[in-house]
């Protein structure tokens, strides 16, 4: 099979863990959408939804690169914010925030919250394009979802984002203490990567190259 996955993604972290993800899929190489070349169009995240943002990436890189590509976007949802960050997650503290940035603000939001009124859940949708679809552009999107509470102060050294604020109840521990091969079976990205998984196994026996 010679046909390319295109992560639309600038992310390197994000990058990683997608193509340790995909790396079993009978394609012959997963990339990050830097690779590309130095004009590679910058998509503005303007959905209000995560699915909306996701398809938005998906489809300019799709176009851009003629290769079946792969976009997602991930929310933090907080029961206390009345689900804030939601899909400003990346950007909750400002355009130009970066993870602590973003951590410390949502530390600030919840201070005073009670520990069994912090729950929260990270919600990751991603998005399929091939622009050469059997039938034109075919769209798909599947999601993951994983619950865990926010915590008063970070821990952890691994992760990123808002991982070292993320416990996982069932662990004991957040997502910046769980080594990168556990996090990529239990992860909201984990579980959307394995629908995704499904889903092009399928797609990629029936439509020809």
């Amino acid at each position: 099979m010679s046909r390319v996955i295109v992560l639309a993604t600038r992310n390197p972290d994000k990058a990683r863990e997608l193509q340790w993800l995909f790396a079993e899929l009978p394609v012959s190489k997963v990339v990050a959408a830097d690779h590309l070349g130095d004009d590679v169009p910058d998509v503005d995240e303007t959905g209000t939804t995560l699915e909306e943002n996701a398809l938005l990436k998906a489809r300019a890189l799709a176009e851009f690169s003629g290769e079946l590509c792969i976009a997602d976007d991930t929310g933090l949802e907080v029961d206390a914010l009345d689900g804030r960050p939601g899909v400003y997650a990346a950007r909750y503290a400002g355009p130009d925030a970066n993870y602590a940035d973003n951590c410390d603000k949502l530390v600030a939001e919840l201070q005073g919250v009670p520990e069994a009124e912090r729950t929260a859940r990270f919600r990751t949708v991603m998005a399929l394009v091939d622009p050469r679809g059997e039938e034109g552009t075919f769209e798909r999107t599947v999601d993951g979802v994983l619950e865990g509470r926010i915590l008063e102060a970070p821990r952890g050294d691994d992760g990123f984002g808002y991982d070292p604020l993320f416990l996982v109840p069932e662990l004991g521990r957040t997502l910046a203490e769980v080594p990168l091969e556990e996090k990529n079976r239990i992860s909201h990205r984990a579980r959307a990567s394995q629908a995704m998984v499904e889903l092009l196994r399928g797609y990629l026996e029936a439509v020809p190259e």
